[in-house]
């Protein structure tokens, strides 16, 4: 039996089939022998059996080459036209391959720049929201009952000194976080959820050019990005809230995330 070393990444090779036959019983070993690992393959591969029952119908369809270079942070084209619904499920997919299954225009206060960041942060988030705001058990990695934990380890991860907003005052409390992909680097997203099971999320990067604010929706009836570029970092609140409630709750979050990058 092979024994070596191994990590998250052996996770999703065995996941995807791709783990050496010659390596299989060390690898079980190793799970047997690492409580946390095997939580997080039992979880990777509900994550993975979740995505298949609820895009079924369109993950045979071939992704659109403009997605991919959303998903791996590359300058996208702008369309001129909005996208159909099938396309969030699309970028859903492209999202969790990327993280391993881990995975309209109108501007806030008149303001909106036509730019392929904005595309790329607000599509990314959108997509992310699409997948986790959706689930039940797994929708984050880290509960809000541990709530120190999660901004310190998010802030290390993405480079960022990160605060979760209370957005207590607007009706949402805290579930929770996770860690996502983000082109080639990473972002962190936290998840609020209302006394009536609606939810909206964060989506937070370290952005180093760009600045602007403005909205963004991938569809007409799909949830909604309001989003930030400024200081360093980019931001998106997501929600299919009415336009002036998201307007309202995205504006309390920013300003306390830029409080809690200035303390």
């Amino acid at each position: 039996m092979i024994r070596r070393d191994f990590s998250e990444r052996d996770i999703h090779m065995a996941l995807d089939g791709e783990l050496p036959a010659d390596e299989r019983a060390a690898y079980d070993v190793w799970l047997d022998a690492n409580p946390e690992m095997k939580a997080r393959s039992v979880r990777f591969t509900a994550d993975r059996e979740a995505l298949r029952a609820v895009f079924a119908g369109v993950l045979g369809e071939p992704v659109p080459a403009r997605l991919r270079k959303v998903v791996l942070g590359e300058a996208p084209v702008k369309a001129a036209m909005p996208r159909s619904r099938w396309w969030l499920a699309a970028a859903a997919a492209v999202l969790l391959a990327a993280g391993g299954l881990g995975g309209y225009f109108a501007g806030i206060d008149g303001l909106g720049q036509e730019d392929p960041a904005e595309d790329r942060l607000a599509e990314q988030a959108i997509a992310a929201h699409v997948i986790y705001a959706a689930e039940k058990r797994h929708a984050v990695e880290v509960p809000a009952s541990d709530k120190d934990h999660l901004q310190t380890w998010l802030s290390n991860r993405v480079g960022l000194k990160l605060v979760a907003p209370d957005l207590s005052a607007n009706g949402f409390q805290l579930i929770g976080g996770r860690l996502l992909p983000a082109g080639e680097s990473k972002a962190a997203m936290l998840l609020y959820e209302d006394d009536k099971g609606e939810r909206i999320s964060l989506f937070v990067t370290a952005e180093p050019t760009g600045n602007a604010k403005g909205t963004y929706a991938s569809a007409e009836d799909g949830p909604r990005a309001v989003y930030w570029l400024d200081k360093g970092y980019g931001c998106a609140v997501v929600g299919s809230l009415p336009r002036e409630q998201l307007a309202l709750v995205a504006r309390s979050a920013y300003g306390q995330l830029l409080a809690g990058l200035a303390s």
